[in-house]
């Protein structure tokens, strides 16, 4: 009986869990190398502004979200501990003792019955059809899902701090270029209203002067209001009150290592992103849940022992005459359940397609992540160019059309063009460096770069 227990029990229910297979896309735009992606490098070796990097710190070891994730881990580990006690016995003490004359067999009406128990109990259940295994194998994927969520909340920290980061130096820009403006318009309307004054030019020209001083410090206030939200903004991602937040004297290239390097091959991306294996994982936990299912509808073997002391005096308790032991069996199995056994079996599978539909959605979101990424790369980086060419341009053309005006060979209305689109062409230039800048942080992202920590690179190291 032994032998033959041993044999069940070295089997388990249920499917193992085999990762799904997804076809890789033929390839990215870019040249891909085996291991090489620009992903393998640290995030601190991504970003060259200390202040920035300063806060990414700050921000991995104050944000609240990051502290959920840590105490979610510490859940799950715990689950797992609880889950996998169950494949050992358990070993519980009792001490008990009565006195009265009430109690069933007492010697005589009125008398006096004593009882005194010390003993030691074993209750085991034989893990016949590997259930218990598959409930741990279960906790266990589910424990790593959750170290895996919190790369995930890592990764998007360190994006989202570095985009806020990047956009504040160039509202900050911005709100250089609007005060620049204001102060050369403002210049403007002193001239020209002093023309008008000598009857040289038309009340038109300072209305239309005033017009574009107005549109200047209405654009400085709106600039101003999103520098504000976004140091907020930053600042609950740092775990802090909001408030103004420390930034370099440098521009949005600076701030960034904008190396050439290839994306890496497609299949790496499934052993990197935080999100793919975190699905993965889910989806292990619920494959083990069908073996769970599954052993549920067959007889499970416990094992029950005691061994101690009982005696109806309490005199001479601690005797070899005293000695109390049972041991015993019991075998429990589903008769007539109505169907319930196979329906929650069913009920697992069902939740296990589920997963398996999520799994292969999230490797799908990962590709297309990383193809938008790309294009958003290139694109960016032709329109900066683009920018640069036209505020060029642009400069150009606003200091011809004030010197033709100036001549009297054109009228205003050739100068408020001029400066209208010089104006407009800066703040764009301004965004869409920055926009170019954020687009290599968010190919970094989606190609799951960037979870470890320094003092986890350093573990690693020392490890080795």
């Amino acid at each position: 009986m032994v032998l033959a227990t041993a044999l069940v029990a070295g089997c388990a229910m249920g499917p193992d869990y085999e990762r799904p297979q997804v076809p890789d896309p033929e390839g990215y735009d870019q040249p891909t190398v085996p291991g090489s992606s620009i992903a393998n490098l640290a995030w601190w070796e991504l970003f060259q502004d200390p202040v920035l990097v300063e806060l990414i710190e700050t921000a991995l070891f104050n944000n609240k979200e990051m502290a959920i994730a840590a105490a979610r881990i510490e859940e799950a580990r715990a689950a797992l501990g609880f889950v996998r006690a169950d494949q050992f016995p358990n070993v519980d003490g009792a001490a008990r003792g009565t006195r009265g004359n009430t109690l069933p067999g007492a010697p005589e009406p009125g008398g006096i019955n004593e009882q005194w128990v010390l003993a030691a109990g074993v209750s085991w259940e034989i893990d016949l059809w590997g259930k218990l295994r598959r409930s741990t194998e279960s906790a266990r994927a589910q424990l790593l899902a959750t170290e895996e969520a919190r790369r995930a909340v890592t990764i998007t920290l360190i994006s989202d701090v570095a985009a806020t980061y990047l956009l504040l130096l160039d509202l900050d820009n911005q709100v250089g270029i609007s005060e620049r403006t204001i102060v050369t318009r403002e210049d403007s309307l002193k001239i020209i209203r002093a023309r008008y004054d000598r009857g040289t030019v038309p009340l038109i020209d300072v209305n239309q002067a005033e017009i574009e001083l107005g549109d200047a410090i209405a654009s400085l206030a709106q600039v101003v209001r999103e520098r504000e939200r976004a140091e907020n903004r930053l600042s609950v991602l740092l775990g802090q009150n909001p408030g103004s937040i420390l930034r370099s004297n440098i521009t949005t290239r600076e701030a960034i290592n904008i190396p050439d390097i290839p994306v890496g091959l497609p299949s790496e991306l499934l052993e990197r992103r935080p999100d793919v294996r975190q699905a993965e994982q889910e989806l292990a936990a619920q494959t083990a849940r069908i073996g769970v299912a599954e052993a549920l509808r067959w007889p499970s073997l416990s094992l029950t022992g005691s061994l101690g002391l009982a005696s109806n005096e309490l005199d001479d308790f601690i005797s070899s005459d005293n000695k109390a032991w049972s041991v015993g069996g019991s075998l429990l199995g589903p008769v007539f359940h109505a169907g319930r056994s196979r329906t929650r079996v069913e009920q697992e599978r069902a939740r296990t397609e589920q997963l398996i539909s999520a799994y292969e959605l999230t490797v799908l979101r990962a590709f297309e992540e990383v193809e938008n990424s790309l294009v958003d790369l290139q694109t960016f980086r032709d329109e900066a160019s683009a920018r640069e060419a036209q505020l060029v341009a642009a400069q150009s053309a606003a200091e011809l059309s004030r010197a033709r005006y100036n001549g009297g060979v054109t009228s205003y209305l050739e100068v408020l063009e001029s400066e209208r689109s010089l104006f407009r062409t800066e703040l764009q230039a301004s965004a869409t460096r920055r926009q170019q800048v954020v687009s290599l942080v968010t190919l970094y992202k989606a190609l799951g770069g960037g979870w470890s920590t320094k003092q986890e690179v350093e573990v690693t190291s020392g490890s080795k």
